[in-house]
């Protein structure tokens, strides 16, 4: 039976929502949605507020074997909206506030309620990093961006 890790939530801001799946069981979201606590407006892209931070109005006990990364959501990426900076380590107990950024011409509003991003749990893994004169090769080799085509 797979064990859940559980995650303390501490409401900073009265109203502010818990995270939560749209979809759970076998086939459920990889990813929590977060929702805002306040009201922004993010200025068109080039224009000073283009890059907000919006409070969530939480703030969260990871445990220490985990961590968590805020990712875009997919109905606000579509309308040129996305999230920046976007990792939680366990040890961070301040609020969690997500960075927004508008891509678009046009001023966005965002509402307290809406969802802004998601939030996905991740295990959390230390490596270990040691430094070498050489790197064995692979087939990819140096291909990196486009390098698989279009």
């Amino acid at each position: 039976m797979k064990s859940f890790p559980k995650i303390l939530v501490q409401r900073l801001v009265a109203g502010a929502q818990m995270p939560r799946y749209a979809h759970v069981g076998l086939y459920g979201d990889l990813a929590a949605d977060l929702f805002a606590a306040e009201a922004a407006t993010l200025a068109p892209i080039g224009e000073p507020g283009a890059t907000v931070m919006v409070r969530t109005g939480l703030a969260m006990e990871l445990p220490s074997t985990h961590g968590a990364l805020v990712e875009d959501r997919s109905g606000l990426a579509v309308r040129g909206i996305t999230t920046l900076a976007g990792v939680i380590d366990p040890g961070y107990r301040g609020e969690l506030k997500i960075v927004l950024t508008n891509l678009t011409p046009t001023a966005q509003v965002i509402a307290p309620g809406h969802r802004i991003a998601q939030l996905r749990i991740v295990e959390r893994i230390e490596a270990i990093f040691e430094e070498t004169d050489t790197i064995a090769e692979t087939e990819r080799g140096e291909g990196g961006f486009g390098s698989t085509g279009r």
